[in-house]
């Protein structure tokens, strides 16, 4: 009766454990012509929608921002200088992408 009742609780806590419907935030950048575009999306497969992604030089200076549209996506000029990305989902870590992380497609 004790193990039974021990497998049930184990069984609710795994059930129930935020753990189990965790996602996080994931972002891939890629330049395109002139531009760098950025998909953003969770781990689960949803989309992110309507959230802003932010472009930042080695200072830390904000140089742009853009929200993505209905694709997930969100497009920047190509600025001429080094710059990282920043996608805040605002429940997990932060994505960031450095422009040596960013290729051609």
């Amino acid at each position: 009766m004790h193990k039974l009742f021990l497998l049930k609780s184990i069984a609710i806590l795994l059930v129930f454990s935020p753990q189990s419907y965790a996602h996080f935030p994931l972002m891939n950048c890629y330049y395109e012509e002139a531009n760098v575009t950025c998909q953003a999306g969770y781990s689960d497969g949803s989309s992110a929608i309507d959230y802003v992604v932010k472009m930042y030089d080695y200072e830390d200076n904000l140089i742009a921002k853009a929200t993505t549209d209905k694709a997930s996506k969100a497009t920047f000029s190509h600025p001429n200088q080094d710059f990282y990305l920043i996608f805040d989902a605002g429940h997990e870590s932060p994505v960031e992408v450095d422009i040596v992380e960013i290729k051609k497609r």
